[in-house]
């Protein structure tokens, strides 16, 4: 039996939600289990959807089961719902019976047709900035008493921060790939224009023309044009990283 204490709930969800922060290997995965979660959270027999916007057109990055994903997909193919007005307004929407619901045209008929018959949309907002929406459906009209409303909207406001950090460190992994990336790069530069200077006695700006003006002749990355030259001389590749060792 789940609790119909809101702050019980919403402590115990961000306890969890932490844990996942803790315990999981990647957003993905992160955003998986916050969608199994929800599903149970709020009330027995729930689908859950999680609706963001990575590239500015709605996405469900992650759904407790098949029925979410494609009743999300729904509203996605005729572009509106309740989950994209709610992402959309910043307001939670609820839908008591699909089978009296006329604020969207199509979505009722397929949504009822798909097993769902009453609904729930949470906006996802964390630091003032609306980021996504969480998706309840569930099989029974009325589903979302007063209880239920709140235990969701806990839910949502806990998980939207924990979403917000994981994104966070998702973006920092990002950039710490590509300024790996770029170091790997320099230094393999960095050692073309060595040879190019060896070869013909000449200054770093005058080898770094020379290595760029043979990118440019042939259309390769001046990094492919680097790693050749070297490893044309020394019969093995480049070696990507600087080795530091403690004297």
């Amino acid at each position: 039996m789940i609790s119909d204490l809101p702050g019980d709930d919403m402590a115990v969800s961000a306890a969890e939600l932490q844990d996942l922060l803790l315990s999981t290997a990647g957003i993905e995965e992160f955003l998986q289990k916050m969608a199994d979660l929800a599903a149970s959270r709020v009330t027995d027999g729930l689908s859950c959807g999680i609706t963001l916007r990575p590239n500015g057109r709605p996405l469900t990055v992650a759904s407790s089961d098949e029925l979410a994903a494609t009743v999300d997909e729904v509203q996605y193919g005729i572009d509106k719902g309740p989950c994209l007005h709610s992402m959309r307004t910043g307001e939670v929407v609820s839908v008591p019976d699909t089978a009296g619901e006329p604020r969207w045209a199509g979505f009722e008929v397929q949504a009822a047709a798909h097993g769902v018959r009453s609904s729930l949309s949470i906006p996802l907002i964390a630091e003032d900035r609306q980021i996504g929406a969480l998706n309840l459906y569930a099989p029974v009209a009325e589903a979302f008493g007063p209880a239920e409303l709140r235990r969701a909207e806990g839910f949502a406001a806990t998980a939207a921060g924990a979403l917000a950090l994981a994104m966070r460190q998702a973006e920092q992994t990002d950039l710490t790939e590509q300024l790996r990336a770029a170091l790997a790069s320099r230094a393999v530069i960095d050692q073309a224009l060595g040879v190019i200077m060896a070869q013909e006695r000449c200054s770093a700006a005058r080898a770094f023309e020379i290595l760029r003006s043979a990118s440019q002749n042939r259309n390769v990355k001046l990094r492919e044009v680097a790693a050749n030259i070297v490893t044309s001389i020394s019969g093995a590749p480049p070696q990507e990283e600087p080795v530091f060792r403690d004297r």
